[in-house]
Order: C-alpha cells, then sequence, then structure tokens
C-alpha cells in the first residue's frame, strides 16, 4: 500500500510528522511519499519536493512565484501518475492542494483532507465543492462538522493535534527559575501575533496597556515570545516607544504560558494554546476598515476566537477593532487580579472549552482512518470489490 501526501507550510510539516509515525506504528509496510518538510522526511516520508523550495507567503510573493508554484503542480501531478498512489492526503494548504486533488480525482486516485478548508463561518460553497472531491474529511474542530455535513461530506471529527503538543516541560517552579522571575511577581505575556501586519498592528496597544498595568500593580513583570521569522529589532523598535519593562523570550513558551497570571493576545491559534494551558487572555483582533466592513457582510459567527465560538459563549474578553486601544486592554486586564472571582471564573469556562476537544491521540486516531481509507477507496479496495 501507497499514501501520498501534499502539506506546504510548516504547520502541515508537523502534522505530517505525527501521522507519518502514526500510520507506521500501526502498518510498517505501508509507503509514504509526497511533498512535505523535513519533519516529515525524517519521520519516513520520501519526498519527491521539498516545501521550503516552494515557501511563499503574502499576496504579492505569490504572483511573483506562480510559475513556480504551478510547475510543482505539474511535478505533483506526474509524481502521482508514476507512483499510483493508493490515498492522496491533503493537510491544510487548501490554494494548492484542492488544485493537486482535481487533478488526482481525474486519475482515479481516492483524496482524504485532513484540516479542510474553513467553511463554517464563511464560503460555506467550499463545503459542497471539497465533499464532492474528496471521499473523506477530517476536521480538528467539532464546531466544522455541521456545514460539511449538510453539504453530503464524509467527514469526521477525531480530536484537535494541539492536545497532543502543548504542554508543559518544566514544573512551574523551575518555569520561574527558567524565566527569572522575581519571587512574588506575577508574569503577564505579550502575544502579538507572528506576522508583520498583526505586530505592528496590535503590540503598540499592547504596551499602552502594559504601561497602566505596571502603574496600576508593581507585581506584573512582562514577558514577550518572539515568533519564529519574526525580527526582534522590529520588536524592540516598537517597544522603545513605550516606558515598560519587557522580558524577551523565544523558547519554551508553553512553560511561560504555565505561569503567566493572563495574557493580552492577538486572535489566532496562540489563543487556543493558551486556553489549554489554562491560561486566561484578553483577545484583540483589528484589520484594515475596509476588511472589516466586507468581513461583517460575508462571516456569520458570535465570536473570533476559538475558546469563545467552542464555548458558544464569551468565555474571555474580546475587542475587535475600535476597541483595541491601551485603555480598553487595561480595563479588561485588571481584572484578573483586581477581581478575586474573575480569573477562576475565566479559567474555568476555558476548561469546559478544551474539554469539546475530545482526548489527546488525534494524530492516531486520523492514522486509523487514512489506512483504513486507502484500503477501502485505493487500488486494493478496489480489486476487492472487481
Amino acid at each position: 500500500m501507497k499514501i501520498m501526501f501534499s502539506a506546504g507550510e510548516p504547520s502541515g510539516d508537523l502534522h505530517g510528522e505525527s501521522l507519518a509515525k502514526a500510520i507506521l506504528a500501526q502498518d510498517p509496510a505501508i509507503q509514504l511519499v509526497g511533498f512535505g518538510g523535513e519533519k516529515m522526511a525524517a519521520a519516513g516520508i520520501r519526498l519527491c519536493a521539498d516545501m521550503k523550495e516552494y515557501s511563499v507567503m503574502g499576496v504579492w510573493e505569490v504572483i511573483k512565484n506562480l510559475r513556480k508554484i504551478f510547475e510543482l503542480l505539474d511535478k505533483l501531478t506526474e509524481f502521482m501518475r508514476q507512483e499510483k498512489p493508493d490515498l492522496l492526503v491533503l493537510i491544510d494548504y487548501p490554494d494548492f492542494n484542492w488544485r493537486l486533488a482535481k487533478r488526482a480525482k481525474a486519475m482515479g486516485i481516492p483524496v482524504f483532507s485532513y484540516i479542510p478548508p474553513s467553511a463554517w463561518a464563511w464560503r460555506k460553497g467550499r463545503a459542497r465543492k471539497c465533499g464532492a472531491i474528496a471521499d473523506e474529511l477530517a476536521a480538528i474542530f467539532p464546531f466544522e462538522l455541521p456545514v460539511y455535513e449538510a453539504a453530503g461530506a464524509n467527514i469526521s471529527f477525531n480530536g484537535n493535534p494541539l492536545l497532543d503538543t502543548v504542554k508543559p516541560s518544566m514544573s512551574q517552579e523551575e518555569a520561574r527559575q527558567f524565566f527569572k522571575v522575581t519571587p512574588g511577581a506575577s508574569p503577564v505575556v505579550l502575544l502579538p501575533g507572528s506576522r508583520k501586519h498583526e505586530i505592528t498592528q496590535l503590540l503598540p496597544p499592547m504596551l499602552a496597556a502594559a504601561e497602566l498595568l505596571q502603574k496600576d500593580n508593581n507585581r506584573l513583570e512582562f514577558y514577550l515570545p518572539v515568533a519564529p521569522g519574526i525580527s526582534r529589532q522590529l520588536i524592540e523598535a516598537i517597544v522603545s516607544r513605550y516606558n515598560v519593562d519587557i522580558h524577551y523570550t523565544q523558547d519554551n513558551t508553553y512553560d511561560l504560558m504555565n505561569i503567566g497570571l493572563f495574557a493580552l493576545a492577538t486572535s489566532g491559534t496562540v489563543v487556543m494554546e493558551a486556553a489549554i494551558m489554562g491560561l486566561p487572555c484578553v483577545c484583540l483582533y483589528r484589520m484594515a476598515a475596509l476588511s472589516y466592513a466586507i468581513g461583517k457582510l460575508l462571516v456569520d459567527i458570535d465570536f473570533f476566537t476559538l475558546p469563545n465560538i467552542l464555548a458558544g459563549r464569551e468565555v474571555q474578553k474580546e475587542l475587535l477593532q475600535s476597541e483595541v486601544t491601551g485603555t480598553r486592554i487595561f480595563e479588561e486586564a485588571r481584572k484578573y487580579y483586581a477581581d478575586a472571582d474573575y480569573r477562576p471564573t475565566v479559567v474555568q469556562g476555558l476548561k469546559e472549552a478544551v474539554a469539546k476537544l475530545g482526548e489527546p491521540g488525534a494524530a492516531v486516531r486520523v492514522a486509523a482512518r487514512i489506512i483504513a481509507a486507502a484500503k477501502k477507496y485505493g487500488k486494493a479496495g478496489r480489486e476487492g470489490t472487481e
């Protein structure tokens, strides 16, 4: 049996690594091939192309590299033709992967989608299109299922891979020593995002709030993890405009979350990671006025952060657009130490949200589904029904 993967981003490389290890643990005879990164290669996937040669971000970068991207599409198509895999497994990376999926289906190769395109909040028509192409889909959030099921897709929820990766590496006491937290002080974590535009938009109001918090409570200490690929010089230039003492970190972010009193966080996966670690946040997001106006017309959601969406209520405060100011952030953040009941209530709500992600071991369960799909829809399965 042969299974082909396609993953074009670092997060996909990480998911592909976990799936490859789980598949080979269940059946070492399976051949794994495809497009991915060094983690997938180290886990036993024979790569026909390495993602680092094709990694581009931003609209202009994509436009400049369109020829290269379509050459990759042709290369993977020819690879499929030669290798004749029993199954093509897509890992996220939707704009590229679903073009590849159409070609696979035209060649009679079945398709399994892990982390299918988001269709629950907007562009719900994608659920019907993807469901028509993929023989099976596996979502990582339970709220993704209804729109795909309504479109007739064969989709399942098998837990969230974050539950297997988001965990501390040391005790809280060890972490306080590692980060040199002053005895009796409470760490506050600033999480401005992993993209330049998020940092330039949201770090300034975070720092303005930090100034006010520092004046209000001198036992707070501020920590800022620098995301991979982000210039520390850019961050330091922004921080220099504010009168607040910042401790920079790069590693052991989950250990930092594990000792934090609260975080000021840009909406994204990091808010879900913080929830898993029991770290409450004030959640922020700001976008261009035109994008926000269009988004309000297209997106049908009550909340924009994952823990609140999972809980179905505002477990922790979300500030959007004009609300994202130093003063408003300060007003919400100080509740975490000024109101004795506030933080425990938020933390309990986060526990309820995290519980909806299921149990650890998502990769093992998805791997079993991938193997079953390859047997059912692949060459062996087709030959067995002829």
